[in-house]
């Protein structure tokens, strides 16, 4: 057990050196929106704020997600890197569980297990908070983004979402804002 828990703390250092969030513990399991329609949540979406990640570094941040087959749907995510380029990802997600279909796995590729993307709360037409989180023995890795139909939310907005995290203990102080600002974007939509 000594062995297990050395090799898990040494996993927790070397990972958390990478920009993700890590907490002592096994994942919450928050609440997620009720009557979760897919279709409705189709469409693009913009990235407003989300806990860092290594794999998620740019900004301008969007989603499209596009029905491919019934129960599945297509993932499309973009980023403006500093350098200029566009960073861009296909995937699916997948509803998990009928009984709750805003419980949704992702997978970027064929071979990677699906990862958790719990839609928090959504009114479909204007805001998104999408939580996932993953356990890893004595500990668990946490993402978390705030999306918006539109480039920007309203400032209450983002603090009624940022509640919602806080009541479970998500890790609200480490959000960070993506820059949607239009100049700095438009290499995205050329």
């Amino acid at each position: 057990m000594k062995a297990m828990q050395v090799i898990s703390l040494t996993l927790l250092f070397v990972i958390a050196a990478s920009a993700q969030v890590f907490k002592p513990g096994r994942c919450p399991n928050p609440a997620v929106q009720a009557n979760f329609d897919a279709a409705r949540y189709l469409g693009t979406w913009y990235e407003i704020q989300k806990l860092p990640t290594n794999f998620q570094v740019g900004q301008c941040g969007t989603a499209l997600y596009s029905l491919k087959a019934p129960g599945l749907i297509g993932v499309f995510n973009s980023e403006l890197l500093d350098d200029g380029t566009i960073n861009s990802v296909h995937g699916t997600a997948k509803v998990m569980d009928p009984a709750e279909p805003a419980k949704l796995g992702v997978s970027f590729s064929e071979y990677q297990p699906r990862g958790p993307y719990w839609v928090l709360s959504t009114d479909f037409d204007g805001h998104s908070l999408v939580y996932g989180c993953t356990d890893f023995g004595l500990f668990h890795m946490e993402l978390s983004w705030i999306l918006s139909r539109e480039p920007t939310l309203p400032e209450e907005t983002i603090e009624e979402l940022h509640g919602i995290l806080s009541s479970f203990g998500a890790s609200v102080d480490k959000m960070v804002p993506t820059i949607q600002e239009p100049n700095y974007c438009s290499a995205m939509n050329q």
